[in-house]
């Protein structure tokens, strides 16, 4: 498996085989092998575009939820991260180390939906024994792409 190749990708999937294989000195059908592979067996999971959704007039709501958990006997945490990562509104599931078990990325239209969503959904799935809902206020970097980057010099001076 090359990395070289997934980490080009993973920074802009806009590459052709054909840029890759000049970026790394490859043949080109090595590349287009290599990608195919990597689509194949599940390596390389999509090709998504980061929006900055506040420039639009979408309305919408993002809040990360700590979800804590009793493990279920065979299962874990699987069963229950299967539950909440098959609801539409959840956009990741992550499990944690530390104070609470998973992650929950949710988007909603409003406040209310996502409260409604978390009481009435998520905190009546057995297993679940609590949660605490964080609104995201203002997304300044996401998935290594700056929002609204301002230049700021070497002393830290916008």
């Amino acid at each position: 498996m090359n990395t070289d190749i997934l980490k080009l990708l993973e920074n802009d999937a806009r590459l052709t085989p054909e840029q890759i294989a000049v970026m790394l000195d490859m043949d080109v059908n090595a590349v287009k092998e290599e990608i195919s592979e990597l689509e194949k067996d599940g390596t390389r999971l999509g090709y998504k575009a980061i929006i900055d959704w506040e420039k639009t007039d979408k309305e919408s709501v993002s809040a990360m939820i700590e979800v804590k958990l009793t493990p279920q006997r065979d299962s874990g945490f699987d069963r229950v991260a299967e539950k909440i990562y098959n609801y539409p509104e959840v956009q990741s599931v992550q499990l944690m180390a530390g104070g609470y078990d998973l992650s929950v990325l949710i988007e909603g239209k409003t406040m209310k939906e996502v409260a409604l969503f978390v009481s009435q959904k998520l905190a009546t799935i057995d297993g679940v024994v609590g949660t605490a809902t964080h609104f995201v206020l203002h997304k300044y970097k996401d998935k290594g792409v700056l929002y609204d980057a301002t230049e700021i010099d070497e002393r830290g001076n916008i």
